[in-house]
């Protein structure tokens, strides 16, 4: 029997390529998908031309309760970190919909900048990350369970937890910095080293928060289309849809493959914008998070720039049998990033 699956952020870049395995695995499901409007249907139609929806925006909580109430499997990937309504919503009619008999499964797109708290909450900026700022999925699960309210995306995690139960068994992918080509219908690009450049463009140099030691792990979105894959067909999986580490409370993973270190990424930054005979004496310039907020093209995803986040994954290797497996790395991309961005500012 076919499985009824509700998705929300299909045509954004990290939902739009996690569907596009999904469907491409299971073409024979029956999907139904949250869109603002018929426009924004047609673009989905186009490539996925089986798919039904339902119209509306992430405030139109009736339209989504009533939506995950009738699906098997809800996938959240639409603003889904920061969107506290909608979460409650998905929340509610998976818990209306469902039984123990039955049960309700809910894959939550989160992130680790979630793990950027300590780094805010101290007022520390572009500073090395601290022996204690690295989280493991599996060992550090009563710290991550237990991470303060200050922290980023901790109120919509919170709901996603709280909805744990014998009806709703929910579980919380938290990726790292993402970056690569997307495989989605609609955005197929990534936003925080996007941003950097962008705002170096613009301003005639690439900002470096602080000295630049942070570090954030990082993973190509591909990887990320994987994992909602597999804990999609976990959900249908007898031997895996029961495991409370995989679906429930303990069922939170991060699944970096890779190290980066601002500093490296904004000097290749300026090497690549003067290369590409954009900004000539392009050079990397210390600022605060303050001084960065007033840079043309800044976003407040920026700020992370200047944070650290440090993520280990274990709980897919173990309980899934997988890792990421792009051989890649967010420099790759520069080159490409570089000329995208300055084509859409008419440079």
């Amino acid at each position: 029997m076919a499985v009824k699956v509700f998705m929300t952020g299909v045509t954004g870049y990290i939902g739009g390529t996690a569907f596009d395995k999904i469907y491409n695995a299971h073409p024979d499901n029956e999907y139904t998908i949250l869109v603002r409007n018929e426009s924004r249907g047609e673009v989905v139609k186009a490539k996925y031309p089986n798919v039904k929806f339902v119209y509306g925006s992430l405030d139109d909580l009736d339209v989504i309760e009533q939506a995950a109430a009738e699906a098997d499997v809800v996938i959240h990937t639409a603003e889904s970190a920061d969107h506290a309504a909608s979460a409650s919503a998905i929340a509610k009619g998976l818990e209306k919909g469902h039984t123990p008999e039955k049960p309700g499964y809910w894959i939550h797109l989160s992130g680790t900048g979630i793990l950027t708290w300590y780094d805010v909450v101290n007022g520390r900026e572009g500073e090395p990350p601290l022996p204690d700022q690295k989280y493991r999925d599996i060992d550090d699960i009563d710290r991550i369970l237990n991470l303060p309210d200050q922290a980023p995306h901790r109120d919509v995690d919170k709901i996603v937890q709280a909805a744990a139960s014998d009806s709703v068994k929910p579980a919380i992918i938290c990726p790292p910095l993402i970056f690569g080509q997307g495989s989605g219908p609609g955005n197929q690009m990534t936003i925080q080293i996007p941003t950097l450049v962008e705002m170096a463009l613009r301003e005639g140099f690439v900002p470096l928060v602080g000295e630049g030691k942070t570090e954030w792990d990082y993973v190509h979105v591909q990887d990320v289309g994987e994992m909602f894959l597999k804990l999609f067909e976990a959900s249908q999986d007898p031997e895996k849809k029961n495991n409370p580490e995989i679906f429930g409370l303990h069922g939170y993973f991060y699944g970096p493959r890779g190290v980066l270190n601002f500093k490296s990424i904004a000097e290749r930054v300026a090497e690549e914008i003067k290369k590409q005979g954009y900004v000539k004496d392009a050079t990397v310039k210390n600022v605060s998070i303050a001084e960065q907020k007033k840079l043309k093209g800044y976003v407040p995803v920026a700020d992370s720039l200047g944070q650290n986040s440090k993520s280990v994954g274990q709980r897919f290797k173990k309980y899934l049998g997988w890792e990421p497996q792009v051989n890649a790395s967010p420099e790759d991309d520069i080159v490409d990033v570089v000329r995208f961005k300055a084509k859409s500012l008419g440079l």
